[in-house]
């Protein structure tokens, strides 16, 4: 319901936006540290996974050989590399010495994996977009329209806008703005080598690679709190997740009862039934958020090769949903990978699937895994998951997040 959101707004006063309002970023980064905090303690649980040496994520621990071969892109189904590289390239040359030396990374630096999808600051690489010049912002974005599919880069603009829309909402802008976002380049830009980009920061993080005209699109996260702009120069936004959510409720919708039960492994979002940890203070159901790149994730809910053609064809819309960030050609080998495995794909539901309710949902398989969840409020005053609130995330599993598995092939031949 447009506007719903309103309902939950804090007082302007109430002491979780008063006790950090006026904070720049880096003061809020460390203020969001202090052991005892909530934000202290996701920081506290989240500095080993990413000290950890890169695996992939699994679904019992061990990887899998031979998923990805690193051969050249089928004709037609090429990733833009070219504008990637004039973007790239045209980003650089706007930048300073120094900025240009602390934009870039190695194409397999570990600072890949410091991405993170809260508010607070807690690695703060490459370049801080809402401290550079306009010209420097809009090239990053430059970038991005230039690497993925017209959606899928409106998709991320919109995620940005939307939180500036909720910094001017809360009176937090100096934490939550359009470009309070960081960017950065793995590798040099190039035709053929290894290279890509990274930007993350609240509710929105994109990693690509490119090598030999393949791409990866890996780790995302995009989410929205609120899903919409209801009023100022970008009233209209609205609906960022719906195509995510009705291919999920059109899962549900054809399986029979008893497939329904079988996928919903929890009838509600905070079950009884749930293991401790299962819902996490800041991921929730999420399991393949920021830095969990070596986390063990063990299938659950129903095979997807026990369903009808028919419920089979709706699955592979929620991954068609997903990977619509990618170009058409990069896209279309995407899902062909993903078709390959389809008998290995799992399906599973948390939470309601009639119209209104909130959910949480999984697809997963050797290569890919999506998820989408309804949220909590962060910066509304909600303690239980809203239609307004939603994260999703998408992984390329066993070693291919961040194109890893691409990179190493190329070193070897190298």
């Amino acid at each position: 319901m447009a506007g719903e959101f309103r309902q939950y707004l804090f007082p302007h006063d109430h002491p979780r936006l008063a006790e950090v309002r006026g904070l720049d970023p880096y003061t809020y980064g460390e203020f969001a540290k202090k052991p005892g905090t909530f934000t202290g303690g996701l920081v506290e649980g989240w500095t080993p996974l990413y000290r950890a040496p890169f695996r992939g994520v699994t679904e019992d621990g061990t990887l899998r050989d031979g998923l990805y071969p690193l051969t050249p892109a089928e004709p037609g189904e090429e990733a833009p590399v070219p504008a990637m590289v004039a973007a790239a390239q045209d980003l650089l040359a706007a930048l300073s010495p120094e900025d240009r030396e602390r934009i870039a990374f190695d194409v397999d630096a570990v600072e890949w994996q410091t991405w993170a999808n809260p508010e607070f600051m807690q690695f703060d690489t490459g370049l801080r977009l809402e401290f550079q010049p306009q010209e420097v912002r809009e090239k990053a974005l430059a970038l991005v329209r230039a690497s993925l599919s017209p959606e899928g880069a409106d998709l991320v603009h919109a995620a940005m806008l939307v939180n500036g829309f909720l910094g001017d909402v809360v009176d937090l802008p100096e934490l939550l703005g359009e470009w309070s976002y960081n960017v950065a380049l793995y590798g040099t830009p190039h035709l053929r080598a290894p290279w890509g980009w990274q930007l993350y920061g609240h509710h929105c993080a994109v990693n690509v690679l490119v090598v030999e005209g393949r791409m990866v699109v890996s780790p995302v996260f995009v989410g929205a709190e609120p899903d919409e702009i209801d009023e100022g120069p970008h009233a209209g936004i609205s609906g960022l997740f719906a195509d995510r959510i009705s291919a999920g409720l059109a899962v549900m919708a054809e399986l029979t009862p008893e497939q329904r039960a079988r996928a919903t492994v929890y009838g509600q979002m905070v079950d009884p039934a749930m293991p401790p940890g299962r819902v996490h203070p800041g991921d929730e159901r999420h399991l393949a958020g920021a830095f969990q790149d070596n986390r063990v994730i063990p299938v659950e809910g129903i095979r997807v090769a026990d369903l009808s053609a028919e419920a089979r064809a709706r699955v592979l819309d929620v991954v068609a949903a997903f990977v619509r960030l990618l170009p058409e050609g990069p896209r279309a080998a995407r899902m062909r990978e993903v078709e390959a495995r389809l008998d290995e794909t799992w399906f599973s539901w948390i939470g309601g699937h009639a119209p209104g309710d909130v959910f949480y949902y999984r697809v997963q398989s050797p290569v890919v895994i999506s998820e989408l969840d309804h949220h909590c409020g962060v910066f509304l005053d909600h303690d239980t998951p809203k239609p307004f609130h939603v994260h999703t995330v998408l992984r390329t599993p066993h070693g291919n997040d961040y194109g890893r598995a691409w990179v190493r092939q190329w070193q070897e031949r190298a």
